[in-house]
């Protein structure tokens, strides 16, 4: 994995906050908050599978996350994509990694072969983890789950963005999965305070979010 380790800048956290923005890939609505599948409502949203739709950001992306895996997780024998969000960015990371590439889906099958794991995935082998976002961590390790029962060791975790919940945080510990992403929640406000993508006051309401979103009412 060091071909990209030398040969590519570190990713600036800022910079993809700005290249998330200009893909309206995080939508930002005080206003008219959304409801995510978990019940909570939230003045975010954020779908990096638009990422897919710009080349130079794909690619930005790629290399990022490669950048992360070599410096951080270079004993990986295999990428795993997180169904179905990541599927085609770590096969993109895989190719570019020349590492063998399997997804996890979030159940088995229940036709065919009954698979959860796609791919070959021989017992013993260390695995890189790659997903899209995390906010709960809870499908992110399920998928951990998914591969460990089939005695994969996770070497960790690569993500484009994370909301950088408390909850999640305890959860990658207790798994004990080390997480590293390209950007943050905390990035993604200030660049959208400071290209005027949102009023000082709507970045008041997104950090009050934060602090409690199970609960928060807009």
């Amino acid at each position: 994995m060091s071909l990209f380790f030398e040969t590519t800048s570190a990713p600036s956290a800022t910079t993809f906050a700005q290249k998330l923005l200009r893909a309206e890939a995080v939508r930002l609505q005080p206003q008219e908050p959304f409801t995510w599948a978990s019940g909570w409502r939230s003045p975010i949203y954020c779908d990096n599978r638009r990422l897919l739709s710009f080349p130079d950001i794909r690619t930005y992306v790629k290399h990022g996350l490669c950048y992360l895996a070599a410096k951080h997780f270079s004993e990986a024998d295999v990428v795993a994509g997180v169904a179905t969000g990541a599927i085609a960015m770590g096969a993109l990371v895989a190719d570019a990694l020349e590492k063998p590439f399997v997804y996890v889906r979030p159940k088995p099958k229940d036709h065919g072969m009954g698979n959860q794991i796609e791919g070959r995935l021989p017992e013993g082998t260390r695995v890189l983890v790659v997903e899209d976002l995390i906010s709960t961590g809870g499908s992110s390790l399920k998928a951990v789950a998914a591969l460990r029962r089939e005695g994969a060791q996770i070497e960790g975790m690569v993500a484009s963005f994370t909301y950088g919940f408390p909850v999640a945080e305890a959860a990658f510990k207790d798994a004990g999965v080390e997480l590293r992403t390209l950007s943050d929640y905390h990035h993604v406000l200030q660049v959208a305070v400071s290209q005027g993508y949102i009023t000082a006051e709507q970045e008041k309401v997104l950090s009050r979010w934060r602090e409690n979103p199970a609960e928060w009412l807009p």
